[in-house]
């Protein structure tokens, strides 16, 4: 016999009032054809193919390609039946193959088979497309190679000492002179306003470090300040030759990093690669997007359908738990389309086995295409002057990571998340309270010039985060911008299939590019 407890609770089952405008199967149907036409739209969309620059082709000993990892002769070139080998993994997908890559030691590439993941949101990764880089045989390429000897030479003169340092004024000096330099310039040229900074045009106002990388984040029920572990002035590496051959070859290095004891507000060029040595993915944009959050609605987008509700407030859906999620989501989809780029098209070599390179020809060993406007840069002088070699200075100890240069995965990840940004908050809200580190990095001091305005301070963000690399010598300006570029498309590609998903009366979202452009989605 059932109890009255049994009894009340069937009642109750048989009784549940479902409510929604749809429901049961019908709402079950409506979510297959959402996803169905996402799907369709991405089917129908044409793709462009991908363009190279040759080298591969150009170059029989595979000079201007990445080979670190797989073994090498004396001069640093690679072992021509592994770099086979790892294009027939490549070609093939096949688990197999890749186990059989001959590897020049204990060092691992990394997770080539990523460049053929599919995702089940936003665009495939071998969508969407890049330019072909530049040759290494090309004035651009030598210009690029200058910057990032400059940038090593110069790592540990503070942001704000830029105008009145001598070195830092040659350098822009020498950048000037390139045929084909496309880094930002003034009518001028390169000056000490411009040097080492990002494309986008609001990365020549205000400091060069971003404010989403100096003021404090909120975090849960703490608020940490922005001072972050550096390295010692000085701590360069890979700067001698046996040190450089053995890390080519995929051994460990037999040097470290060496800590500052103190930690730092980022306020020169190695406090900023250092940051982007441990960082995880997202953490840049995570961190953006809470500092942008305790800002109010004033900083939110004026299309978020929430700013005018009389009863309702945003969470889920255009609340801080779904920009949250966005920004994210976003990361892993841009390193896919990084992934494919970098392994599947142009496996374009790191700026330290050019550096290697440019050594071997300079001392008679080995012929190159080096550009005659490297090799007339004062840049490669004074780092010969400095450190016995002409090795391009490398600010982490194990050198680059294993896996090709173009495009760089930080720029593509920086590249979607300030776009999700973007599409959130209030591209035209002024940052309140600006600061700017002091030169010792211990203090922040206040910024009383132009105004700092979200999309700015995002643009600046993101050139940050990806140039920093360049800053640490394991990525071209190339790699950076056009890896920012990259990671847009990716993020407008996952707004696009998001948008019809919304019961709110929604319009869309208005974005600026990191060129300037705008776009509505």
């Amino acid at each position: 016999m059932k109890n009255i407890d049994d009894f009340f609770n069937e009642f109750i089952d048989s009784n549940c009032e479902e409510l929604g405008p749809v429901r049961g199967s019908v709402r079950q149907e409506k979510a297959y054809q959402i996803k169905v036409q996402v799907a369709e739209n991405h089917l129908y969309t044409s793709r462009s193919e991908p363009t190279c620059n040759s080298d591969e082709q150009k170059f029989a000993n595979k000079i201007g390609n990445y080979t670190k990892g797989l073994p090498h002769n004396k001069y640093g070139e690679v072992n021509i039946p592994a770099y086979d080998a790892l294009k027939k993994a490549l070609n093939s997908g096949l688990a197999r193959d890749f186990e059989s890559i001959p590897l020049g030691s204990e060092l691992k590439l990394t997770n080539p088979q990523a460049a053929y993941a599919y995702n089940l949101v936003g665009p495939d990764s071998h969508q969407l497309s890049i330019p072909a880089p530049p040759s290494v045989q090309t004035a651009w390429h030598a210009s690029e190679m200058a910057e990032l000897y400059w940038r090593a030479l110069t790592r540990d003169i503070p942001f704000n000492d830029y105008s009145r340092n001598k070195l830092i004024n040659e350098a822009s000096k020498d950048l000037t002179k390139f045929s084909n330099f496309k880094g930002p310039k003034t009518s001028l040229g390169v000056t000490p306003k411009t040097i080492f900074r990002g494309d986008a045009k609001s990365d020549l106002t205000g400091p060069l470090v971003s404010q989403l990388l100096l003021t404090d984040i909120p975090y849960g029920n703490n608020t940490l300040k922005q001072r972050y572990r550096t390295t010692t002035k000085g701590d360069d590496h890979l700067t001698d030759y046996k040190e450089w051959l053995i890390v080519q070859n995929g051994h460990k290095p037999n040097k470290r990093n060496e800590y500052d004891r103190r930690y730092r507000y980022i306020r020169s060029s190695r406090d900023l690669a250092v940051w982007v040595h441990r960082d995880f993915s997202f953490q840049a944009f995570l961190n953006a997007c809470l500092i942008l959050l305790k800002y109010g609605n004033e900083a939110i987008d004026s299309n978020n359908p929430y700013l005018s509700s009389k009863t309702q407030v945003g969470f889920i859906t255009f609340g801080a738990a779904h920009i949250l999620d966005m920004v994210t989501r976003a990361a892993r989809s841009a390193l896919e389309s990084a992934w494919y780029q970098k392994w599947l098209v142009h496996r374009r070599l790191r700026p330290e086995e050019y550096g290697g390179l440019v050594h071997n020809y300079l001392m008679g060993n080995t012929v190159a295409p080096i550009h005659e406007e490297l090799l007339e840069s004062k840049a490669l002088q004074y780092s010969k002057e400095t450190f016995g070699t002409y090795l391009l200075p490398i600010a982490y100890a194990e050198g680059c990571p294993t896996h090709p240069a173009y495009p760089a995965g930080h720029a593509c990840i920086a590249g979607a998340g300030v776009t999700m940004l973007k599409a959130f908050f209030n591209e035209g809200f002024i940052i309140p309270e600006p600061v700017i580190p002091s030169s010792d990095g211990l203090s922040l001091n206040p910024y009383k010039s132009s105004p700092l305005t979200v999309s700015g301070e995002l643009n600046k963000l993101a050139s940050n985060i990806a140039l920093g690399r360049d800053a640490a010598g394991v990525h071209w300006r190339t790699d950076s911008i056009e890896g920012i570029k990259l990671g847009e498309q990716v993020a407008l590609n996952i707004l696009k299939d998001y948008k019809e998903t919304f019961n709110e009366q929604f319009s869309y979202f208005k974005i600026t590019l990191y060129d300037g452009k705008t776009v509505t989605i």
